[in-house]
């Protein structure tokens, strides 16, 4: 520690960096990870989620088009793939807010914004997944 300024030459700084408490559960989760990986589940649920959308989508005629790698997508309300900002931009918001509110009265907590990405976590991926596709296919219809 006397390499560590103020004493040393070595500059270090923040949040919770060197706190013990932190420190440990840093530690246990990598040691949960590396025992018991949970990508492939995550990247199965994403994948589910990406289908249930398209499908409750192309159902009730709402163009849509899903960003997504691995457990991270955005849906995004336009038949055409989105690349970029100025894209994104040209997409129906409405009709995006409109699907919003219809999962959050289902108890689908997913961003506000069709600007931000949704991310799958591994215990929704275990545990959850078969309704919230069931929620997220029935959220589009009708729009």
């Amino acid at each position: 520690m006397g390499q560590v300024a103020p004493e040393g030459p070595v500059y270090q700084a923040g949040t919770l960096s060197g706190n013990p408490l932190a420190t440990a559960a840093g530690l246990a989760t990598l040691r949960t990870l590396i025992a018991d990986p949970p990508y492939a589940r995550l990247e199965a649920a994403a994948a589910r989620a990406e289908s249930a959308l398209a499908a409750g989508a192309a159902a009730a005629a709402v163009p849509l088009s899903v960003g997504r790698i691995g457990s991270m997508l955005t849906p995004f309300m336009s038949g055409a793939r989105v690349r970029d900002y100025a894209a994104a931009r040209t997409c129906d918001v409405e009709a995006y807010a409109r699907v919003f509110n219809r999962l959050l009265a289902s108890g689908v907590y997913s961003p506000p914004s069709q600007f931000e990405a949704w991310f799958i976590s591994a215990p929704l991926a275990e545990s959850h997944s078969d309704r919230l596709c069931e929620l997220l296919g029935g959220a589009f219809a009708p729009l």
